[in-house]
């Protein structure tokens, strides 16, 4: 509370990130501050931080425009001033409290601030008040600054969004950065991400788009002369539409204020919109421009344009557009850009996604700028390290930031890129596993973290009906569980002891520019948000790469920690050299078929699962990341072995699908690797069993493969892999089952390896057999039985199993 302005900062945790702003609504602004920091904690699991927000009224507003923007320069400062009176400092690396201030809480220096609505060119107002009272994060304090990353320079957001956009485009089979894309748009030229969005494509062919000012329409633009003019009208100091060169616009089309009465339609235009009317209002013809038929729809304005059939526009919160706002399932684009903040209801978002939409959240579209944001951040923290010991001097620091401006970028789209990926594998897969979204939902609600009703998401009675209905969650729904599941990972790592061990120095030089870690490497590990960075990088390399349930399913399944998997799959991810595999597929040609990539891409995570689970049900020979070179290399030279290792009839139907690939566009060396992940899964237990016996490790793999043909058991496991759960229990039944048959195989060929040494794989089956001819004659004809009757259940798997493990020995 202060004379002129009062305000509020709430935080999701210690450390945590969020802007501050200007808040219009003094009845109500602590409620509209709460629900900005519960979104920002959602928006923030990409990054290291989780939400916080801070609002601030004034108590009289003046109505001169210059007198306004003073007054709201002077509350900011008001606030950040009071704020950081009570805020812990760190000075040569020891906490001191605040002066004249009694506390109650522990130590907590952690204070950072972004811009946000009414603050959003004050940064280096922020920073200057942290100078002025010696704070030691200094202008990291507020990113974005002067001699920070400049967003709308480097167009982070926005390329952030184009990310999520071109693998929609992907998935529904065109190349967005090569064929034309009719757009429709939310803003104009002058803002960051709409202008820098219109930039990310010369093939873009812009129909209409509207800001809170003017209606552009253009029915049949030239693609390349359209750019360059809206490439034109951002480099202006400043512009509107009306600024657009009107020689440009096709026949019919024009520039229109919202302030007219009512706009006449040209011919061409209604055929563009698909509309008949002759004339409409402003408003209306705003409503047919969020509703035209084009192929993408771009926001990068303010304001809910965007809601559910079912919701009001009270519900919306954005009275300002009740008259123009749309309904989702009235949308006849095919992919949404979400460049903006709150441009769709998240039940606008379901309902579009419903009908066949292409649509993630703003969260996941635009978060390259808050990314952007914390990297800035954790950079300067360490070249303040730098600094404070000598081996840096102050004023080369800005030109350093400047130097690493890429490798920040890359890291950033990176992410954006591996969140749109991870998207569009769970919505291919998801109707075939609900039962493990409904647990982890579950698991959520249960760490208070997840408020189904909150967030939109089904109940288990939906979820049961889109089952019957063979249908999964939606792109959007699947974001909000992603984040949620992103950050309740991310608090699990941080509370253990993972990063604290040596082996995740790898994971703190990835995070960082490799300028950075070439001359500053030996101070990671004292930087003050070490764990945080590791915890916050390994929780969405996890996710991102496994999947929404992975964690949440091997926990329930195998009784482990959520630490414990977690390690476990770091061993495995290193041991299949993982990230290489799923590089070569990531780059691959945008035209392949999004389908083969999602295979290829599928077939790696299940080796890496599958490897994840081994060592989760034997502890006690997984090994330390960085003592990992033996066994790499003994899986290596494994994989190089096994074309020359399967049985005939197996290489034959693997030739086969190696053809069919490889003419649909897949290298064959990938091609090649792919089909044989699938024997990849035998590898822990061939490389095991052949340490403890001192087989060649190609023997007992051509022993394991000739096993799993002779009885059948490949079959059995082609069976159960087709097998639908659909409940928990029927989930962890076909997995246990999954398990039996790979400890029958491990058993079968170390009966026949102790009666047959000496003897070539085949041949010792071979002898094996004959010495038990009877058994085996009856189990064929059980097993012929099966095939013939068609196996398709779990029992009777299992009955055969028990048959192959009884009548075998």
């Amino acid at each position: 509370y202060a004379k002129d302005v009062e305000g509020v900062h709430l935080r999701g945790g210690m450390v945590a990130r969020g802007g501050l702003r200007w808040s219009t609504r003094r009845e109500d602004y602590r409620a509209e501050v709460l629900g900005l920091m519960k979104a920002q904690m959602t928006k923030n699991t990409v990054i290291v931080p989780t939400g916080a927000k801070g609002g601030f009224v004034l108590r009289a507003i003046p109505d001169d425009g210059a007198d306004l923007r003073d007054v709201v320069k002077s509350g900011y400062i008001t606030f950040v001033k009071g704020l950081l009176d009570l805020t812990d400092n760190l000075v040569d690396g020891k906490i001191v409290p605040p002066p004249n201030v009694r506390r109650h809480d522990g130590d907590d220096p952690y204070f950072v601030v972004a811009a946000d609505k009414g603050t959003a060119a004050m940064s280096d107002t922020a920073n200057a008040i942290a100078a002025e009272y010696g704070f030691w994060l200094g202008d990291a304090f507020a990113s974005g600054g002067s001699a920070g990353y400049d967003h709308k320079a480097l167009a982070i957001t926005a390329r952030g969004a184009w990310e999520s956009v071109k693998r929609h485009f992907a998935d529904l089979g065109t190349d967005a950065t090569r064929q034309v894309i009719s757009v429709a748009g939310v803003g104009d030229m002058s803002g960051d991400v709409f202008g820098n969005g219109l930039l990310q494509s010369q093939n873009f062919k812009l129909i209409a788009a509207f800001d809170h000012r003017d209606i552009f329409l253009d029915p049949d633009p030239h693609p390349h002369l359209s750019y360059e003019e809206r490439r034109r009208l951002f480099e202006l100091p400043r512009s509107s539409w009306q600024d657009y060169d009107r020689s440009l616009i096709s026949e019919g089309g024009g520039v229109y204020s919202r302030k007219a009465k009512r706009v006449e339609l040209s011919p061409q235009i209604r055929e563009a919109l698909k509309i008949e009317a002759e004339a409409l209002t402003p408003d209306e013809l705003i409503r047919a421009v969020l509703v035209a038929p084009v192929d993408l729809l771009w926001n990068g304005g303010i304001g809910t344009y965007v809601k559910a059939s079912t919701e009001t526009h009270a519900e919306c919160d954005d009275r300002t557009n009740d008259a123009v706002r749309v309904d989702g399932a009235d949308l006849r684009c095919w992919v949404v850009g979400e460049g903006g903040n709150l441009g769709f209801t998240q039940a606008g978002r379901i309902e579009f996604a419903r009908k066949g939409g292409a649509i993630n959240t703003d969260f996941i579209d635009n978060s390259g700028g808050v990314d952007c944001s914390d990297r800035e951040v954790n950079l300067k923290i360490l070249l303040s390290l730098a600094i404070e010991r000598g081996e840096l001097a102050a004023d080369e620091r800005t030109d350093l930031i400047e130097k690493m401006t890429e490798g920040v970028v890359q890291r950033v789209l990176y992410d954006n890129f591996e969140q749109a990926q991870i998207l569009s594998q769970e919505v291919a897969t998801s109707a075939g596993h609900l039962e493990a979204y409904e647990d982890l939902m579950k698991t959520l609600e249960r760490h208070e973290l997840l408020s189904r009703k909150l967030e939109g998401l089904p109940d288990l009675d939906e979820l049961e009906d889109r089952s019957r209905d063979g249908e999964g969650l939606y792109r959007p729904e699947l974001a909000v569980l992603l984040a949620y599941a992103k950050q309740d990972l991310k608090f699990a790592v941080v509370e253990s002891d993972i990063p604290d061990q040596p082996d995740v120095m790898g994971v703190l030089r990835d995070y960082f520019p490799e300028l950075a870690v070439e001359r500053f490497g030996h101070l990671l590990w004292e930087h003050p948000l070490r764990r945080e960075i590791v915890a916050t990088v390994i929780a969405n390399r996890v996710l991102n790469d496994q999947g929404v349930t992975f964690v949440n399913r091997l926990q329930m399944e195998t009784g482990s920690t959520r630490a414990e998997v977690v390690k476990a799959y770091r061993v495995a991810h290193s041991l299949v050299d993982a990230q290489e595999r799923w590089s070569e597929i990531e780059r691959l040609d945008a035209s392949s078929d999004p389908a083969i990539q999602r295979q290829l891409l599928e077939a790696i995570d299940d080796l890496v699962e599958a490897i994840t689970r081994w060592f989760l049900a034997q502890p006690e020979r997984m090994p330390q990341l960085d003592d990992l070179d033996g066994a790499r290399s003994a899986f290596r030279d494994l994989e190089a072995s096994l074309p020359a290792l399967v049985p005939e009839e197996k290489r034959t139907e693997f030739d086969r699908e190696i053809t069919r690939l490889v003419a649909v566009g897949v290298p064959e060396d990938i091609a090649v690797r792919h089909v044989y992940h699938q024997e990849l899964v035998l590898a822990p237990d061939i490389i095991q069993v052949a340490s403890s016996t001192g087989w060649d490790v190609n023997r007992v793999a051509e022993l394991f493969l000739v096993v799993g043909d002779r009885y059948r058991i490949d079959w059995l496991q082609r069976q159960a892999e087709r097998l639908v759960p659909g409940n928990r229990w029927q989930r962890w039944a076909i997995r246990s089952f999954e398990s039996d048959l790979e400890r029958l195989r491990r058993d079968l060929s170390e009966w026949v390896m102790a009666s047959g040494d000496g003897m070539s794989p085949s041949e010792a089956v071979d002898t094996y057999v004959a010495q038990r001819f009877e058994r085996h004659e009856r189990l064929d004809r059980f097993l012929d039985m099966l095939r013939h009757d068609g196996g398709s259940d779990l029992d009777s798997l299992m009955v055969a199993a028990r048959q192959v493990r009884a009548l075998a020995r």
